[in-house]
């Protein structure tokens, strides 16, 4: 935990240059891995004007240009209702941690990270031309470098009081909690997130306590999250404990464990977004397109986990050799797992989507709760609802699961979704180029020969999700 005041320090550019011997605004580090990160913006181009490091907590009103290269040292938190302003097209660096020891507890730090707390807000409205940026500090940019962006929020979630958000221990210098009776605003307001890329993030502080690239915990419907990009990070991609918050245009590319993770009474919408599996490693717990659970032991406290999906593609792997791995990298027992792993009681809403590459495409899980309702009866019921979905898959498109172990295909209810098993994951859905070397958005359209397109599981006059800024 970073040990330095509880205030925001700005350090000017010459201080920088001389804490850190010359190492700010050098211009031979503006592109992370082929991928830029220098943008424009009103104030002048990143790094322009020089660096500003921050630390501790906010407590009043900032506003961080774009002509300055801000860095994160340490969990920064914004605190006591203060509002960040991000001018469209500024960079905003995490300084690297210290990697945990699995075998130490409380070893490592997270490195940089943003935590934005009940009733703060941070602006963060990019345009497509001048995005905002939050990337690593590192000139070779690994993932899992800092620690990720958080909101907390004031919306229902079904713990039974206020808890500390996954990824932070101890006694934080701010409130990281969220939820709780006494914070029940369905329309809470967490601020702005609009044509954001957030590279490199996520720490495992230990086994199932993580932060992802960008954690959503209560946040409210007031919010707005729409074109965000999250880019190779170390846990989840995007991951909502609870809330109402609605997000569109959603691009989640080579996260380490799962792309889109609600739980704990999540029921808002995401809709218009692109998953797109990491080819070189999975995680120790399954990596997926989704995950979702009411909570952790699936008990029947409300309000349910109940997201709607409509227009989501999700890409796993191009064979069933690579789908079926149980070593990948970075640990000894990484596996891939699901398209969408529903389970723990969640309930559910799918429309219009598109899944292929995975052993499993949609599977629902009944292990929990041990008696009593749960996902799969839900959805037997009517409760949850499969609609026009094209779902391929190396075993069962459609499957129910005990806890990982025993599957069995089941059939749809209705006549719009459609399931494939072939040694081709693209040959019935023909998206134009789904498992390229080289990304581009271009690649997860349906050709004008796919059945997907036809049936209207891709939105008409939609050829992108991230509206042509995305760099993949």
């Amino acid at each position: 935990m970073n040990k330095k005041p509880l205030a925001v320090t700005l350090m000017s550019a010459a201080t920088v240059l001389g804490m850190m011997l010359g190492t700010s605004c050098k211009k031979d580090n503006v592109v992370n891995n082929d991928r830029a990160v220098v943008a424009g913006g009103p104030s002048g181009a990143s790094g322009t004007c020089g660096d500003s490091t921050i630390t501790g907590v906010i407590t009043s009103n900032i506003t961080l240009k774009s002509c300055k290269i801000y860095k994160l040292d340490g969990l920064v938190y914004v605190a006591n209702n203060a509002v960040v302003t991000v001018e469209p097209g500024t960079v905003i660096k995490g300084i690297k941690g210290i990697p945990a020891d699995p075998n130490v507890p409380g070893s490592g730090t997270p490195g940089g990270g943003l935590i934005v707390t009940r009733g703060a807000k941070l602006i963060a409205d990019g345009t497509d031309t001048n995005p905002i940026i939050f990337t690593s500090n590192e000139a070779a940019p690994q993932s899992g470098d800092w620690g990720g962006v958080v909101l907390l929020g004031k919306a229902p979630t079904n713990h039974a009081g206020a808890v500390l958000v996954e990824g932070i221990t101890g006694t934080p210098p701010a409130d990281a909690t969220y939820g709780g009776p006494a914070n029940n605003v369905p329309t809470d307001n967490s601020g702005t997130l609009r044509y954001v890329r957030i590279e490199y993030a996520g720490y495992e502080l230990a086994p199932d306590n993580e932060l992802n690239g960008l954690t959503l915990a209560g946040v409210g419907n007031g919010t707005i999250l729409d074109f965000v990009e999250v880019y190779k990070s170390k846990d989840d991609a995007f991951e909502f404990f609870g809330g109402t918050v609605n997000a569109s245009h959603l691009v989640a590319i080579d996260a380490l464990d799962d792309m889109f993770d609600t739980d704990n009474g999540y029921s808002g919408k995401i809709e218009y977004a692109l998953g797109v599996s990491d080819p070189n490693r999975a995680d120790k717990s399954q990596s997926n397109g989704f995950e979702s659970d009411n909570n952790a032991g699936g008990d029947a406290v409300t309000p349910y986990t109940h997201p709607t999906y409509n227009f989501i593609t999700i890409i796993g792997q191009p064979t069933a050799a690579a789908a079926s791995i149980t070593n990948g990298l970075p640990s000894t027992i990484g596996k891939y797992g699901r398209a969408a792993h529903l389970r723990r009681n969640a309930e559910f809403v799918i429309n219009n989507s598109i899944f292929l590459g995975f052993n499993y495409g949609i599977s629902l899980d009944t292990q929990k709760p041990a008696t009593g309702a749960n996902t799969k009866t839900k959805y037997d019921a009517g409760t949850s609802t499969l609609t026009n979905n094209f779902v391929h898959a190396y075993v069962f498109p459609f499957s129910t699961e005990i806890n990982f172990t025993s599957f069995a295909a089941f059939t749809p209810a209705g006549t719009t979704n459609r399931g494939y098993t072939n040694t081709d994951p693209n040959v019935n859905i023909k998206l134009t180029a789904p498992f390229a070397a080289t990304r581009a958005i271009g690649n997860y359209v349906p050709t004008s020969l796919s059945v997907a397109k036809a049936a209207g599981a891709f939105p008409t006059g939609n050829t992108t999700w991230a509206n042509g800024w995305t760099i993949l």
